[in-house]
């Protein structure tokens, strides 16, 4: 997986848990994997994840992973593969602490998108969404169960794009 910035797409990334890993008791899910698959990975997708992400990737973005957890890239990519997603990138608790929070004295926030050059970040934690108001970067909170998340995430990342990336808008006219 590469971390360079592809010029000219901007990047969108999406926390894990609690927002593409739901409970099916809480949220409309995708199916889970087939046996044994489903026993390895225990997780089950917000309804509608693979058709956002991969609707997110023709329209031009790239698509990352940003988790506080400590799941591993192998492990990501593994079940999302099974969903037809693959990411533009993954950062993972240990990337974070590893090239985010380094050495430094002073604690920064479990999360820094624009660290990795990502224009929004979907989360369903408030205090990630009040450390985007405090350190510079752009969230959408996502929660609770909502049939048009898929809708309004495009639609934030399509005003972001106006907004911050005009020069995007001019290569689409062209």
């Amino acid at each position: 997986m590469k971390d360079k910035h592809s010029a000219g797409r901007m990047r969108v990334s999406f926390d894990l848990d609690e927002v593409l890993f739901v409970s099916p008791e809480t949220h409309k899910t995708e199916p889970p994997p087939v046996f044994p698959l489903n026993n390895l990975f225990r997780e089950r997708l917000r309804l509608g994840t693979p058709e956002l992400i991969n609707g997110l990737q023709k329209m031009g973005y790239e698509v990352w992973i940003y988790t506080s957890s400590f799941r591993s890239e192998r492990y990501i990519k593994t079940l999302f593969r099974l969903y037809g997603v693959h990411f533009d990138g993954i950062v993972n608790a240990t990337r974070h602490l590893k090239e985010v929070q380094g050495n430094r004295s002073y604690r920064l926030p479990q999360k820094m998108p624009n660290h990795y050059k990502i224009s929004l970040h979907v989360d369903d934690e408030s205090v990630i969404c009040a450390s985007g108001r405090q350190y510079g970067f752009r969230t959408y909170q996502l929660d609770a169960q909502d049939d048009d998340w898929k809708e309004k995430i495009i639609q934030r990342a399509e005003e972001i794009k106006r907004m911050d990336h005009p020069e995007l808008l001019a290569q689409e006219d062209e």
